[in-house]
């Protein structure tokens, strides 16, 4: 465990002014605060906070980052109140305290309704302050670090992947990637051991086999260099992470032996023109690679992030990426945040989190949701994704994920434009508003006072604002429908009874209905909550028989386009946008999955085919749009049946068909149909029926089935 005397060394290492007093007295503190409490590892507690102050001092960071990272744990953990915080340091550690603490009286929630009011907390806070985002950050990664020693297997898959969906991706986003890749290392770990091993394992035959090629390519680019001018330039080979490689292979949909940038070429260079004159170099020496160039200087990254990256085929012939930077860059790239700000910076820093662009649009989404969960659903896509570069019809870059439509586009530029999109152009031609951008797109947005958001947008729509926008809209256009729906219900059976209705009827009785308004009484009646008998018992006081209304049931089921799928219908539909009762069934060709974007195609005789939009046979109904519907999966399909097909290709060697049933046994996936379609001496080619939760969890199985040497190629099937 660090010492007392360690931490406060190192700190004024970096800051010899620092005031040493508070950070004594703050190790002090918290190791009697903790007293004799230990982690799951045994070790005594306080070496928690001790570890995560030492990881914030690599940082160069502030006295009070410092005393916070010592103090995090003390109010959720021991006796210790936000009071008395404040009374021994300070109203802005007990503010940056408070930020990092979790929310307490959380029990009898779900986990995943903790973690989306934990991340609530987390936002605001950072919002007023980042730095309580970068001690959050330290805290996740020491306990990372430690995961191991927690005996639950489903509580340390769930920190794992609560890991990198959310704080792999914050660190991503303040351009921290040392942090984020450590995360992101340690949660694969324990998410796929195996798919990991074997990466590690054939990264470990490439470095023994590749070390001389590195070393050789290395050299000759500082020979090119010097001979320009730049004998300054230093310049280093750079492995991926295995997660970055795994992630590859499985967005990319390729195999390991695919892959052309396993180890990139760093050069760093003192200036900017210095970088374009490096990339004149390389480029005017060896061929480039056709779309892997990437300028981030002239247009960087939202965090900050800024590099040229190039594609050459290099002095062997081989493929080799190359990025291209200045040493001011390099700081920035590994350190992100922490690089523009330190001790320097004292109490103000961090104190402009809400001037980011990101954390914005993260309190508008807050702002926006409905419920925690939605809220936290919606920042993953906001967060977790890799992006585009498109341009306004001024010329100013914004960013998006990709798959980002001009929907997103307009919501991107303000919530008013967004909800007034009517149509857009895409380098001046007028384009669905479905189309995908591109990088270098300049888009222009055409709007219209009348228009207001189409329900359908959310079914296509990535990025969490323009979801969280839409969902708004939908919910307030469902409350009109609800409120005008009940009254018509509630004066209708007033008056089928003799009693005339008036809404103040209800007023004395919303504690009954456990409702703060009249209006939520009258459109749980709209939706099929609340029966109309119980409020006229309730406010008639008595009970009279009221007469099935056909009527009121065929309105409530058709009129009402929002309305809530009753538990005693049977098993929920699994699909948005048809009537219940429909017939579906899924299409054999293309055996769409949770997941998938969809589409219903009226069938003779069978009601509703389901297909995915990809799906070939879909021309042959491009004649026919009358028999085209728009639909969607439900949010809570769970259904463990769904069959995705997979058509592998594998080494005809011994136990390579027991690795692929096994990575598929491992990943909870069930074999409901395998064939061999293709024989050879030296391979097989094997169609194989996987039954699935949804399209991510197909996507994990594909992604752990190329990390295997034995399995040439594998892909999602239509017949």
């Amino acid at each position: 465990m660090i010492r007392q005397y360690e931490l406060v060394e190192k700190v004024k290492s970096y800051d010899p002014d620092v005031d040493e007093d508070i950070i004594n007295r703050a190790y002090v503190f918290a190791m009697k605060a903790h007293g004799s409490q230990k982690r799951a590892s045994g070790e005594a507690y306080f070496s928690h906070p001790v570890e995560v102050a030492y990881k914030l001092t690599q940082y160069r960071l502030d006295a009070a980052s410092i005393v916070t990272a010592l103090l995090h744990d003390t109010v959720e953990d021991t006796d210790v109140t936000l009071d008395s915080i404040e009374a021994s340091f300070g109203k802005e550690i007990r503010g940056l305290v408070d930020g990092v603490t979790k929310l307490s009286r959380l029990e009898g929630k779900s986990e995943n309704l903790k973690q989306a009011e934990n991340f609530r907390k987390l936002l605001i806070a950072m919002s007023e302050d980042l730095r309580v985002l970068l001690v959050k950050l330290a805290d996740r990664l020491h306990n990372m670090e430690t995961l191991s020693h927690i005996k639950n297997p489903e509580k340390r898959q769930r920190i794992a992947r609560e890991t990198l969906e959310i704080y792999a991706a914050l660190a991503e986003r303040i351009g921290m990637r040392n942090i984020k890749e450590e995360l992101q290392d340690l949660a694969f770990t324990e998410l796929y051991p195996e798919a990991r091993e074997s990466i590690v394992t054939r990264m470990q035959f490439l470095r023994e086999q590749g070390a001389a090629e590195v070393e050789k390519t290395k050299e000759v680019l500082r020979e090119k260099l010097a001979a320009a001018g730049l004998g300054n330039a230093t310049i280093q080979g750079r492995e991926k992470k295995p997660y970055s490689i795994w992630k590859k292979m499985e967005t990319k949909k390729i195999s390991f032996e695919q892959l052309s940038d396993i180890v990139a070429f760093r050069i760093s260079v003192d200036t900017i023109a210095e970088c374009y004159q490096a990339l004149g170099v390389i480029h005017a020496e060896w061929h480039t690679i056709p779309g892997r160039f990437k300028d981030y200087i002239s247009t960087p990254k939202s965090n900050g992030y800024q590099s040229i990256h190039t594609s050459v085929l290099g002095p062997a012939q081989q493929r080799v990426e190359i990025q291209i930077r200045s040493h001011d860059m390099d700081e920035v790239a590994d350190y992100g945040l922490a690089a523009h700000w330190s001790y320097k910076q004292g109490a103000n820093a961090g104190k402009d989190g809400k001037k980011m662009r990101w954390i914005r649009e993260l309190l508008e989404i807050l702002e926006q949701s409905d419920n925690p969960e939605e809220f936290l659903e919606n920042t993953k896509l906001e967060m977790y994704q890799d992006q585009v570069f498109c341009f306004t019809p001024k010329g100013d870059i914004l960013a998006f994920p990709r798959g980002a439509t001009p929907v997103d586009f307009a919501y991107g530029v303000h919530s008013g434009v967004g909800d007034t999109c009517v149509g857009a152009k895409i380098n001046g031609r007028i384009v669905p508003l479905r189309t995908l951008l591109k990088n270098g797109d300049q888009v222009e947005i055409i709007t219209s006072k009348t228009q207001t958001p189409s329900p359908s947008w959310e079914r296509f729509v990535v990025t969490g604002k323009a979801r969280s926008e839409i969902r708004k809209h939908i919910r307030v256009s469902q409350r009109t429908e609800y409120i005008t729906l009940g009254r018509a219900i509630l004066s209708k059976t007033f008056k089928q009874e003799g009693e005339e209705f008036i809404e103040k009827m209800i007023e004395p009785h919303l504690p009954h209905f456990n409702k703060k308004t009249v209006e939520d009484v009258i459109a749980e009646v709209g939706e099929g909550v609340i029966s109309r008998q119980q409020v006229f018992e309730v406010v008639i006081g008595q009970k009279k028989p009221l007469p099935p209304s056909g009527v009121t049931s065929m309105l409530s089921s058709l009129s009402n386009p929002f309305r809530r799928k009753k538990a005693e219908a049977g098993t929920p539909m699994p699909i948005k946008g048809l009537i219940p009762g429909m017939a579906i069934h899924y299409a054999g060709c293309c055996h769409p999955i949770p997941g998938d974007r969809i589409v219903g195609i009226v069938t003779t005789g069978k009601g509703i085919t389901i297909h995915t939009m990809d799906c070939e046979t879909l021309e042959n109904y491009s004649d026919s749009p009358e028999r085209w519907i728009d639909v969607a999966w439900e949010r809570d399909q769970n259904d463990a049946t769904n069959i995705g097909r997979l058509k592998v290709n594998v080494s005809n060697e011994t136990a390579s068909l027991a690795t692929v049933t096994n990575v598929i046994a491992r990943e909870n996936g069930n074999i409901s149909n395998f064939k061999i379609i293709n024989r050879s001496m030296d391979f097989f080619e094997i169609l194989i029926d996987v039954e699935v939760r949804d399209v991510r969890h197909l996507g994990n199985i594909i992604a752990n089935l190329r990390s295997k040497a034995v399995v040439q190629s594998v892909e999602r099937w239509q017949t």
